[in-house]
């Protein structure tokens, strides 16, 4: 579902859809947005205006994943040359609901839901349950607590690991869900896990531009926000230009041609079972760890078919292909700190820094290194 890349739009524009945009990733997504309108060679023009854009054909930087029909009527958004993110029918698709299947044939489950898409993605995904109602939650969880011993609780639209609860009983778990809101459980439904130790958590992802597709496989760092919590910190991350299978002609390692593996598989799935979804930015997080019993285990957590944490990294890679036909492999790397008290690396670029309303102060940074054909990773 593409249009004609070779007919330009009129210019490039932000689009506002969530409530609320923390000032830090607002100000990173204005830069992106400058930066695409930059390498397609047309303007940059500021948030969407239904008023002043009314007669534009505009390409769309939306804050977060565009659902359902009523959404492409609005913003005349026919397929992924016209925006950079991504398109689902119904809520649930862009979260980590889609990853897991439900506890049985008989439990609660939204319009849309495929059966097909987690038949296809079990063997690339941790075990787990997607629940849509109370009862199917408690049911799921004892079934899980019984193999695994640990189970992760996610809240499906959380972001950065924030908002993730681990349990080990029943009444841990009753009690992670006090005040649970049952009309929003049936919308959005609940993840449960199983917990890993030692992770390593990969990235692994696509952007498609008019002109140029590169996809990257890397590795996330966490670290303590001013809270004390343990989050998202940043994403180390190595380019090939073309699709997934460009990543697999690399000298990969076995735990990093997994993660490519179980990202192209679980990504081919969703183009597969959910038709009518289309995407030009796909990033999937890959977990591999140890389980309660000590065994490794890796999986696909979760996807993103919108601008991410790791998007400034993916425009700066744009950048070098695009000035450096020759080259087609790139490094590139984005650095959260909180707090003042954190030195930035040498030749990093700072993209935003300041004092954040909801997360304090916050410093943002992207690095990049290109390399010549000849070169690959070792």
């Amino acid at each position: 579902m593409r249009l004609d890349a070779a007919v330009k739009p009129d210019a490039v524009v932000l689009l506002r859809l969530r409530p609320h945009l923390p000032i830090h990733e607002a100000e990173v997504h204005r830069d992106i947005a400058e930066r695409i309108a930059g390498f397609m060679g047309i303007p940059f023009d500021g948030l969407y205006d239904p008023v002043r854009h009314a007669r534009m054909r505009c390409y769309f930087i939306p804050d977060t994943t565009l659902v359902g029909a009523s959404a492409l009527e609005t913003y005349g958004v026919q397929g992924e040359s016209d925006l950079f993110g991504g398109y689902a029918e119904q809520d649930f698709m862009p979260t980590k609901a889609i990853t897991h299947g439900l506890v049985s044939r008989a439990a609660q489950r939204p319009a849309g839901w495929s059966n097909d898409f987690i038949s296809h993605v079990v063997d690339a995904t941790l075990p787990g349950y997607t629940a849509f109602s109370q009862n199917d939650l408690r049911t799921a969880a004892s079934l899980l607590l019984q193999r695994e011993r640990i189970v992760r609780v996610k809240p499906v639209h959380a972001t950065a690991g924030r908002g993730q609860v681990i349990v080990r009983t029943i009444e841990e778990l009753e009690a992670a869900l006090a005040g649970q809101d049952a009309s929003a459980l049936a919308v959005c439904g609940i993840v449960l896990e199983a917990h890993l130790e030692n992770v390593m958590t990969f990235s692994v992802g696509q952007f498609r531009l008019p002109g140029l597709t590169a996809s990257y496989i890397g590795t996330q760092c966490l670290t303590r926000d001013n809270n004390g919590e343990e989050v998202y910190g940043g994403s180390r991350l190595c380019f090939a230009r073309g699709g997934f299978e460009a990543l697999l002609t690399l000298d990969l390692d076995a735990d990093h041609r997994q993660a490519v593996e179980m990202a192209a598989h679980y990504d081919a799935a969703a183009d597969a079972c959910y038709p009518n979804f289309f995407a030009s930015r796909r990033n999937y997080d890959v977990a591999a760890g140890l389980d309660a019993q000590g065994q490794r285990r890796a999986g696909v957590l979760e996807q993103s078919w919108r601008i991410g944490g790791a998007s400034r990294a993916e425009i700066a890679a744009m950048e070098v292909f695009a000035a450096n036909p020759d080259c087609d492999r790139v490094w590139a790397e984005t650095l959260e700190l909180f707090g003042a008290e954190q030195p930035a690396p040498a030749g990093a670029i700072e993209t935003f820094s300041g004092q954040d309303p909801d997360l304090g102060l916050i410093r943002k940074y992207v690095m990049v290194e290109a390399h010549g054909n000849k070169q690959r990773p070792g």
